[in-house]
């Protein structure tokens, strides 16, 4: 296959640094966005009066022939010995059509190109990931909702914590994909500028109308500096970035859930439908799906690391180097739509022991922070509280109980501002329902909290899906 480059060379390619050399494996993915690209650029050239009518209408035909070819023969890539996935559209539309097709390429580069194919498979791709980061966030919420007031402990440093419900703990990763979200959009709204009509790097020397070219192919408007076009991957970092932050919640997500679902914990059990078990041991059920969200999470963060080090050296304007972005992002969304799709299946098929849950809960002396707190209200400072709940802590530790079963002699002989409570008002004040039921506040863990966040979040999450059909 002839080259697009070939006029100053007389000699042919090492076969091995050809096969080096070649990105089609990868950048075939692309083609739509480049046939897209290439009929607007045609419209352009039409505008410009670089085409006539009649060319731009073969050309313009002839890309839509080959994208439908395509889309009837995905694999049509793997035969073909062209150079990347530009050089393969024009081949084939030149196959196609044949002068014509010589005269698409007027005005602009490969460089500008790959530019702007990158940003549109990215504006496509990142609203897939948006997609699959509203579906977890909704079989967070669907199983937050009956678990809104069941309690569960609640971990800091590992260690048992105070109490929290059910429903505040998938809550709280609900929030975190929020922020994903929104980053993706971002990240986005930021790379939402045409490239095309830059060239190599000095703009080109025809009448493009450039703003007219972005608004043809969707973007907000047309980039500023032709330099900055073709040689910035900045966005491409930021998608990976966005990519890594997603990664780093669900593998946190996966931590948590490993740890609930140990037989030390108990807390959760997972679905046949995504654990696995030994070759070896017959009683076994590894939580498998989790494992893997948590481990591809190290791959995202390895393709960020090396798009940053890609570029921190790379002189203006575009360098060849930068043909090793897209395998490195590709592979960042590939893994990161994946997780998502799988985090999704284990979130809406895992079950909650809310029976263990709530025992758990009243475990491990989490209420003292309430019983300092009750303190509180019966005039005594808090550093003061601390350290005598602290002492009743150390009591029921000598006990072995928990604090709510200390006998009233024990108690009130360290607590006299408490001498009139019952041993009923006492156990009642310490409960997991009423610790719970107290943090009612914005951002609390109170059943009734849960319940308005469960009821807010089920509003954005239909606002999103009727946005995301208009």
């Amino acid at each position: 296959m002839s080259k697009l480059w070939g006029g100053r060379f007389t000699g042919g390619l090492d076969p091995r640094f050809e096969s080096f050399n070649r990105s089609l494996a990868v950048d075939s993915r692309m083609w739509r966005e480049d046939i897209r690209g290439s009929i607007a650029w045609a419209k352009a050239l039409l505008a410009a009066q670089v085409l006539d009518s009649a060319e731009e209408r073969a050309i313009r035909e002839g890309l839509e022939r080959l994208a439908a070819r395509l889309e009837e023969q995905p694999g049509a890539f793997s035969a073909s010995q062209a150079e990347d996935v530009h050089s393969y559209v024009e081949g084939e539309l030149k196959s196609d059509i044949g002068e014509p097709a010589r005269k698409l390429h007027t005005g602009r580069s490969r460089n500008d190109q790959v530019a702007t194919d990158l940003r549109l498979y990215l504006k496509r791709r990142a609203a897939a990931l948006e997609e699959r980061l509203v579906d977890l966030q909704r079989a967070l919420v669907e199983l937050a909702e009956p678990h809104a007031a069941d309690p569960m402990p609640g971990f800091t440093h590992l260690q048992r914590a105070q109490p929290v419900t059910i429903g505040h703990h998938l809550l709280a990763y609900a929030e975190m994909l929020e922020r994903d979200r929104t980053r993706i959009q971002d990240a986005v709204a930021r790379m939402d500028r045409c490239p095309l009509g830059s060239g190599a790097l000095a703009g080109t020397a025809f009448p493009v109308d450039r703003e007219a070219l972005a608004r043809d192919l969707g973007f907000a408007g047309a980039t500023s500096n032709s330099l900055d076009s073709v040689a910035s991957r900045d966005h491409a970092s930021e998608i990976a970035f966005a990519c890594s932050t997603v990664a780093v919640h669900l593998s946190r997500l996966s931590e948590d859930w490993i740890f609930f679902a140990s037989q030390e914990s108990r807390l959760l059990e997972l679905s046949d439908a995504v654990a696995t078990g030994s070759s070896l041991m017959p009683q076994k059920k590894n939580p498998d799906s989790l494992e893997l969200l948590r481990g591809k999470t190290a791959r995202v963060l390895g393709a960020l690391q090396s798009l940053l080090v890609l570029q921190k050296g790379l002189p203006l304007a575009y360098d060849k180097d930068l043909q090793e972005d897209k395998e490195l992002l590709f592979d960042a969304l590939d893994t990161v739509e994946g997780c998502l799709e799988v985090a999704a299946i284990t979130v809406r098929s895992a079950r909650f022991d809310t029976q263990r849950c709530r025992a758990e809960s009243t475990r491990g002396y989490a209420n003292a922070t309430d019983l300092a707190d009750w303190l509180v209200r019966r005039g005594i400072p808090f550093r003061d509280a601390h350290e005598r709940a602290g002492a009743v802590v150390r009591t029921a530790l000598e006990a072995r109980c928990e604090i709510e079963e200390l006998p009233a002699p024990a108690w009130r002989a360290q607590l006299p501002e408490l001498a009139d409570v019952t041993q009923e008002q006492w156990r009642a004040e310490l409960c997991a329902d009423a610790v719970l039921e107290r943090r009612n506040q914005v951002g609390g863990t109170s059943p009734s909290r849960v319940r308005t966040e469960i009821l807010e979040w089920k509003r954005r999450l239909e606002a999103w899906k009727t946005a995301s059909r208009a």
